[in-house]
């Protein structure tokens, strides 16, 4: 997996990145395990950058990132 600097952080994520909308229930109900199985296959394959926000399942996508 490639990487690039993120901003004027020092740190570098992946190109490829993952949604995770889907992940707080806005598209359909997404089991919590479902959830960590997709967290893992990203991180497998070397994906480090995840795009999530508060409003995704009212804060359900960050939680089990959190757990994650």
């Amino acid at each position: 997996m490639n990487k690039r600097p993120f901003a004027s952080t020092g740190k570098s994520v992946s190109e490829i990145g993952l949604g995770t909308w889907q992940l707080g229930g806005n598209w359909g109900d997404v089991s919590e395990s479902v959830a960590l199985a997709t967290l893992r296959a990203a991180a497998d394959t070397g994906v480090t950058f995840l795009d999530t926000a508060d409003v995704y399942g009212d804060g359900k996508s960050e939680r089990v990132i959190g757990k994650f």
